[in-house]
């Protein structure tokens, strides 16, 4: 009923919501974009996709479309590999920043293992910089991780505005050095921090070092300070503080996706795609 390449150009509209970008990550015109999003409503009998000049957005029976479309395709893909014998093998060693931890990612790691039962996936989770590191060395084969916005290095999944993040009730008196809970060095959100605000004039201080996410959100939650995350990362019992405490803007930071080019290709294409193909943000609750 419904074909599978209207299901993935669907799908790449959700997840840029944008025919143009859709349009872009599919190497086709935006014109067959545009085709496929009929062709699927005029199948489902239903409106899924709404835009304006302005904005592209789901619908409800848009949302319900894009759970039964990569249920759908998943099981293709899977009857694909089983019947073509063509079930791929073999060892991928995926290192992940571990604030994208709580993302979606576990979910589309369980998903990717259940759809390829033969890659031995094995999961190292650090600080970007490390796992950057270690794929340079050749102990990584994917590494899934953040890195400044003036980088094009690998594959691009998403670009986030850093932010200033505490509690509601969190203060910071004016004249007082700015208290920092950060990464441990090397880390891109604490020199982010540190250079934004040695540029405005502010002093700080480090009241807090950690090398997980876990420790940097025990120590905002505590009142201890205030930390720099991506837009979309920030827990529901935090919020953003930087216009609150005239605080500088921060900029962006990207997450992407880079490979090891000696390492084989088919297991690295297959969790791209997975990681691309799907939402990243995460549920609304830490």
């Amino acid at each position: 009923m419904f074909e599978p390449i209207l299901l993935k150009t669907f799908l790449a509209v959700a997840e840029t919501h944008s025919f143009t970008a859709a349009a872009h990550r599919l190497g086709i015109s935006q014109p067959t974009v545009s085709q496929h999003i009929r062709k699927l409503e005029v199948a489902a009998g239903r409106m899924l996709v709404a835009r304006d000049t302005r904005d592209v957005r789901m619908t409800d029976n848009g949302d319900a479309m894009a759970g039964f479309a990569r249920t759908i395709l998943a099981a293709h893909s899977a009857a694909s590999a089983y019947f073509t014998g063509s079930a791929m093998k073999g060892r991928l060693r995926f290192g992940a920043a571990d604030d994208l931890a709580i993302t979606q990612l576990p979910r589309i790691l369980r998903h990717f293992r259940q759809l390829y039962p033969q890659i031995n996936l094995e999961l190292t989770v650090n600080q970007s910089t490390p796992l950057y590191r270690r794929l340079k060395s050749g102990q990584l084969d994917l590494i899934f991780i953040k890195r400044m916005s003036d980088s094009d290095e690998g594959s691009l999944v998403r670009r986030d505005d850093l932010v200033w993040v505490g509690q509601e009730k969190t203060l910071v008196e004016p004249g007082i050095p700015v208290p920092l809970i950060a990464y441990q060095a090397p880390s891109i959100s604490r020199q982010s921090a540190i250079d934004a605000l040695e540029n405005a004039g502010r002093t700080w201080r480090i009241t807090c070092n950690t090398r997980e996410v876990n420790g940097m959100l025990a120590a905002v939650r505590a009142g201890l300070g205030i930390a720099v995350f991506p837009q979309s990362l920030i827990p529901d019992d935090l919020v953003t503080v930087g216009q609150r405490f005239g605080l500088p803007e921060l900029g962006h930071v990207d997450f992407r996706l880079l490979s090891n080019p000696s390492a084989p290709a088919a297991p690295i294409e297959a969790l791209t795609t997975a990681i691309m193909g799907r939402p990243l943000s995460q549920p609304r609750t830490v």
